[in-house]
């Protein structure tokens, strides 16, 4: 059996991408962070990465009308880098997803657990919340994917509204002025600045999942594309406005200081509850957690896809490939969340604070390593295209996927040169969350070297299992 046909729409491909990213996690939760790390400039920080992964896009869109695989960057980067590089970069995909959504799973759990005692006065520990949200995940990640659709469309909506209306009321009601200083390029000189990139690039991270879901699409020739396009432009401007209306509301004066501070955390709340009351900032606490959750669903439906890809090639266990009644893959699913499972247990075991360890520890690593899948997708499409642009502009698949692979380059160095600024571990630590995708990379590029030295018809496979292969498997 194969993962359902024709089950989603372009509409449904721009939720799962826009859900994955989580507007208003990133904003509300995680953009204080960003502007207390990077300065007023996050705003600029958030447009430059949008612009990034534009520029990515270009040639990933271009891409897909001819690779279409659950297995998204493994499949890119084998057909364009060679297969050894495709398949470090599959086990580095596998990591780093199941790792964010995991992270978000514990998110969940704070923010409910906060938000439920501070507008209901019920105090419920992290602990039950995160684990309800494994469990819902699961649920949902086993039933028809356009279930998922349906309520990450929901949620998108809803917490999209409540930003708005936030902004809305900083443009009327005056907050403390608009500045053009958050667009100035000469703040991102500051220490700062790369520590901010892992939080801005990383509230992209997750718009790739138009590729992931080509073999579940309706004309995936059409829809990937559209999708694509429309879910990054959205993002990019919708996160520059949002940042910049979080910083206008305070004034470039006091914003730093504010996000620094004791209430830094809650400072999208605190600024909504005295522009519009406290009611809107109640509703953004509730929305918050089924951002979130969304957020969670999403990642754990596209970890699952590379489960069942690996799988059905068969380096992974193949029964990670058996599909449902209803077109899931439902040992994929089984399989993550015992993943979850196990991560969050351990994390409880320890004592780690949810969010300062295990969101963000387990963040950092998987964004990383998303990057680093960004880079080598994008210069996999240039390779691909290099003899024969297949009736496509130079622009497209040579130069913009170039120009994305150069500027991701330098955002990773960045990244890991000021990541204690958002692990705030030690040296050992840091380098203990960036280890494992070099180490995965590796286990999966020898893995590849085996197959190809045991047996060659095998190793010619991998990689070229497309929709258009097992539509009628």
């Amino acid at each position: 059996m194969s993962l359902a046909r024709n089950a989603i729409g372009t509409a449904d491909l721009v939720f799962f991408v826009v859900a994955a990213a989580a507007p208003l996690t990133v904003m509300a939760g995680v953009a204080p962070f960003a502007i207390g790390i990077g300065g007023v400039v996050a705003p600029l920080g958030y447009l430059l990465s949008g612009i990034v992964v534009g520029l990515f896009a270009a040639g990933f869109t271009a891409m897909s009308a001819h690779v279409r695989n659950a297995g998204a960057f493994y499949a890119y980067i084998g057909r364009g880098l060679g297969k050894v590089t495709g398949l470090g970069s599959a086990y580095v995909a596998v990591i780093s997803y199941n790792l964010i959504g995991i992270g978000l799973m514990a998110a969940f759990g704070v923010f409910a657990s906060s938000t439920v005692s501070s507008v209901f006065g019920l105090d419920v520990p992290w602990q039950v919340w995160t684990l309800l949200c494994v469990a819902a995940v699961g649920v949902l990640g086993y039933l028809k994917i356009t279930l998922s659709a349906r309520v990450l469309g929901v949620a998108l909506v809803l917490e999209v509204l409540i930003l708005l209306v936030f902004e809305g009321a900083v443009l009327l009601r005056g907050g403390s002025g608009l500045s053009l200083e958050p667009f100035n390029p000469a703040g991102l000189l500051s220490g700062g600045a790369g520590g901010m990139f892992v939080l801005s690039i990383g509230a992209f991270i997750g718009f790739e999942a138009t590729a992931i879901y080509a073999e579940e699409a309706r004309d995936p020739r059409r829809t990937v594309p559209r999708a694509t396009y429309a879910a990054v432009a959205f993002l990019a401007v919708f996160y520059t406005f949002t940042v910049w209306m979080i910083i206008s509301a305070y004034g470039t004066d006091q914003a730093v200081a504010v996000a620094n501070g004791e209430g830094g955390a809650d400072m999208v709340f605190t600024a909504t509850s005295r522009l519009v009351g406290t009611l809107a900032a109640d509703v953004m606490h509730i929305l918050i957690v089924t951002s979130c959750f969304a957020a969670a669903l999403a990642f754990h439906n596209a970890s699952t896809r590379y489960f069942y890809a690996l799988g059905r090639e068969g380096v992974l266990p193949r029964p990670l490939a058996r599909i449902s009644r209803n077109g899931s893959p439902a040992v994929a699913v089984a399989v993550q969340v015992a993943l979850s499972l196990a991560v969050i247990a351990a994390g409880m075991a320890a004592g780690s604070d949810p969010y300062d360890v295990i969101f963000l520890w387990t963040n950092g690593t998987g964004i990383i390593g998303v990057m680093a899948l960004q880079a080598l997708a994008a210069l996999a499409v240039v390779v691909f295209f290099r003899k024969d642009s297949r009736g496509y502009g130079f622009g497209r698949v040579i130069a913009a996927p170039f120009a994305a692979f150069l500027a991701l380059g330098v955002m990773i160095v960045l990244v890991i040169k000021n990541f204690d600024l958002l692990t705030a571990a030690s040296p050992a630590v840091n380098t203990l969350l960036i280890l494992p995708v070099p180490v995965v990379f590796a286990i999966g590029a020898a893995l590849a070297w085996r197959i190809r030295r045991r047996d060659s018809a095998r190793y010619a496979l991998l990689t070229t299992i497309d929709v258009e292969e097992t539509a009628h498997a």
